[in-house]
């Protein structure tokens, strides 16, 4: 007669479960929490520091062609190796006040980048208004066709429209009239991140 050998001892049916119940809760916790990501992402939810505040146009609008012209009637290249990003406006030449309080807000705007202020212009497309103080960041560019058409809705009746332009020459992102110019400053500081 063969003696059961000492490794063969009888399973614990108790112990069988636990087991077999850590294996699904394991299972429950891998997929649940891919499942659970997966309906998030596609109901659009974002986590709030991935949130833009600007319309983010999609597809971005190449500019890379435009050349367009400095007040002084020189060419202002892209130079996309200076990763430089763009703050673009192109106001109606009938604008006055409005246009003396938006140039005043982006240009604190552009100082509050600090020391990545240099990796930052700001482009006025038109004729500066009269009142509006100079400053090192801003670029007056003639307005042309070929540079207008790049802006998409720019003739909005709330008012002025601002653009980012990333340093390819895309222009990324729109921010509807009226829009805080802190949120401008909180997504471009997000983008000079990238450099």
């Amino acid at each position: 007669m063969n003696s059961p050998s000492p490794d063969s001892t009888p399973l614990d049916p108790a112990k069988v479960r636990r087991g077999r119940l850590v294996l699904v809760l394991i299972f429950l916790l891998f997929f649940g929490s891919i499942f659970g990501a997966g309906i998030l992402r596609f109901s659009g939810w974002q986590p709030q520091g991935t949130k833009v505040h600007g319309e983010m146009l999609q597809p971005a609008i190449d500019a890379r062609a435009v050349v367009p012209r400095q007040a002084d009637g020189s060419a202002y290249a892209w130079q996309p190796e200076e990763r430089t990003w763009r703050i673009a406006v192109a106001p109606p030449a009938d604008c006055a006040s409005a246009c003396v309080k938006l140039a005043r807000d982006l240009d604190v705007v552009w100082q509050l980048f600090g020391n990545k202020a240099d990796h930052v212009e700001i482009l006025w497309i038109g004729s500066v208004p009269a009142g509006v103080p100079d400053t090192v960041s801003r670029r007056a560019l003639k307005p042309s066709p070929e540079l207008l058409a790049v802006l998409p809705r720019l003739a909005d009746p709330a008012g002025i429209p601002v653009y980012v332009i990333d340093p390819n020459g895309f222009v990324i992102l729109r921010y509807a009239p009226g829009t805080d110019p802190g949120f401008i400053r909180t997504d471009v500081s997000k983008l000079l991140k990238l450099i």
